[in-house]
C-alpha cells in the first residue's frame, strides 16, 4: 500500500519487480580481470563455472554473455546473458557485430576471416554506443 520511488535513471528498481522481470544474469566468479562492457565466455574449471573474456582467435572461445562493470580477476562478474550492452563507442547504428580474434572480450564490424579461428555474430549496433546482445552458434573457420 505504499508510493514507489523511481531510481536515478526514472525506471522502476528491479528489486520491486516480480521474479522473471528483468534482464537475465548469473554472479559467476571472474577467472581474469574484465572490463565494463566485455563479451565473456562461461568454462567449466575442475567442476566450478568461471568467466573470462571470450575471443575467436584459435582459443575458440564464445560469447555467451556480458559484463557492464570491471570486475577483477577472483572476484563476482554479474554476467549478463542477453540484453543491451551500453557504454561502447564509434559503433554504426545497424551494423551486424562479430566477436574479435585480435582483441578478447571485444566486438568487430567485421567477420573473422583466418583459418582456425571461429565466426560468432554477437549482436547489432542499435545507436552508436549500444549493442542488442544477440548471440549465434559459431562457425570454425577452415
Amino acid at each position: 500500500g505504499k508510493l514507489v520511488g523511481l531510481n536515478a535513471a526514472g525506471k522502476l528498481d528491479l528489486s520491486v519487480m516480480p521474479t522473471g522481470i528483468g534482464a537475465e544474469t548469473k554472479t559467476i566468479v571472474a577467472s581474469e580481470n574484465l572490463a565494463a562492457g566485455d563479451l565473456v565466455n562461461i568454462f567449466n574449471d575442475t567442476g566450478t563455472a568461471k568467466v573470462r573474456k571470450a575471443d575467436a582467435s584459435s582459443s575458440a572461445k564464445e560469447a555467451h554473455g556480458f559484463v557492464l562493470a570491471a570486475v577483477t580477476a577472483t572476484n563476482n562478474a554479474t554476467v549478463y546473458l542477453e540484453g543491451t550492452i551500453t557504454g561502447l563507442t564509434s559503433l554504426t547504428p545497424g551494423s551486424l557485430l562479430y566477436l574479435s580474434g585480435s582483441a578478447a572480450g571485444t566486438m568487430t564490424a567485421t567477420a573473422p576471416s583466418t583459418a582456425g579461428h571461429i565466426s560468432q555474430q554477437v549482436g547489432v549496433a542499435l545507436s552508436d554506443t549500444e549493442v542488442s546482445f544477440e548471440p549465434q552458434t559459431t562457425i570454425e573457420i577452415a
